[in-house]
């Protein structure tokens, strides 16, 4: 069953490739979604697919592109976006 996480990735997290990383590793599994930078230094972002799928999204994600340090990874469930299409890096 198709389930939607929201997530805000807190450590040295900008300016290393994190977003595309994330949309790379998103795509690579069919996930539907965006990530965007967000203030203090911070990705946040939304993803969307199976919950087994969505795992394994989510411990890529907590480890990041080889240049980033995640300190910590928040994640909170949300309603499904019906009619999504892709995953976007968002400005």
């Amino acid at each position: 069953m198709a389930k939607r996480l929201s997530f805000r990735v807190y450590g040295d997290v900008q300016g290393v490739g994190f977003r595309y990383f994330t949309r790379k590793k998103a795509t690579s599994y069919g996930l539907t979604g965006w990530v965007r930078n967000a203030p203090n230094n911070e990705v946040e972002g939304e993803a969307q697919g199976e919950d087994d799928i969505l795992q394994k999204f989510m411990k890529d994600i907590g480890s990041g592109p080889r240049h980033a340090t995640v300190d910590k990874v928040e994640k909170e469930e949300m309603d499904v976006v019906d009619g999504e299409t892709g995953f976007e890096v968002r400005r």
